[in-house]
């Protein structure tokens, strides 16, 4: 984590969120206002990789096609042959994804939920690790589609970074001041691969795994809420659990593990009566947590 902060002025807590989807063989989704960091932080973290790297940058143009790759005439051979697309990476950075149009942005559904890609009549599978950092304007913002709960619920963890604070924003200034930082590899595909199976092996209660579903029950029965929990986001809660253990050293999950990261894994997916932003998500995941009672 450290060879990420030297890049970017991060708190450990929210880098270790970042690098949840990742370990969790999840997927992250970075929303915030334009210029705090979002983009800074995916590249970074893709370039910390010593896998293939790509950044798709979303425009209300782009095609599917332009996402999955597309099957062009060879004049020498008389055929057909398949190119792939920039989604064919072990990291893929989706910049400002809710730019594009609902059409384009279902082009990531399939590969982010099953790691696979079907085009021309034939399923192609992803590498692995396959990992998206998606990026995305407040829905204010102008010239934004929202995404749609099929995509959201792809998203293993979601966070805003925030403005800074002012010494952070003075560490900013003197960081760039010298030259802009970089982040050289440090892990391998085969490296990643392992620390996803570790994670698997993190021990789960029965009652904290009740506790999780007594959490997504109340979501989808309290009038708060328009869309509750889905089967996938008690899945995805479940393996974030085992990976921020496992970033705490231990080999077992305990409740506040599910306290604190229910914000970030449900409050994207959920529905809140009259609110469309996240961070109203987020605040009736709070309020949520304070209803049901917590396992001893």
């Amino acid at each position: 984590m450290r060879h990420v902060s030297n890049v970017v002025v991060i708190t450990d807590d929210n880098l270790k969120l970042a690098l949840l989807g990742l370990f969790a063989q999840g997927h992250l989704l970075l929303e915030d206002l334009p210029g705090v960091g979002k983009t800074l932080l995916a590249k970074t973290i893709s370039s910390s990789l010593d896998g293939v790297f790509s950044r798709i940058q979303f425009t209300p143009d782009l095609l599917p096609s332009d996402i999955t790759g597309t099957s062009i005439f060879d004049l020498h051979n008389q055929t057909f042959e398949y190119v792939p697309g920039p989604i064919f990476a072990n990291v893929v950075v989706a910049d400002e994804l809710n730019r594009a149009g609902p059409r384009t942005q279902s082009a990531l559904l399939e590969a982010m939920a099953e790691g696979q890609v079907s085009a021309d009549g034939k399923v192609r599978l992803l590498p692995r690790p396959f990992f998206t950092i998606a990026t995305q304007n407040l829905v204010e913002t102008h010239g934004t589609f929202p995404l749609p709960n099929s995509q959201l619920d792809r998203f293993l963890v979601s966070m805003a970074l925030g403005l800074p604070t002012p010494d952070q924003e003075m560490e900013i200034l003197s960081r760039w001041e010298q030259c802009p930082p970089q982040a050289p590899p440090v892990l391998t595909p085969q490296d990643v691969a392992s620390m996803q199976d570790s994670v698997r092996t993190v021990a789960v209660a029965q009652s904290v795994k009740q506790y999780i579903v007594n959490l997504t029950a109340a979501s989808r029965q309290q009038t708060q809420f328009t869309l509750g929990v889905s089967p996938r986001g008690s899945a995805a809660m479940l393996r974030g659990c085992q990976a921020w253990a496992a970033f705490d050293g231990r080999d077992f999950v305990v409740p506040e593990d599910v306290q604190y990261l229910a914000p970030h894994v449900w409050g994207h997916r959920v529905g809140v009566r009259g609110e469309t932003e996240m961070s109203s998500g987020r605040q009736a995941i709070n309020e949520l947590l304070r209803s049901v009672p917590v396992p001893l």
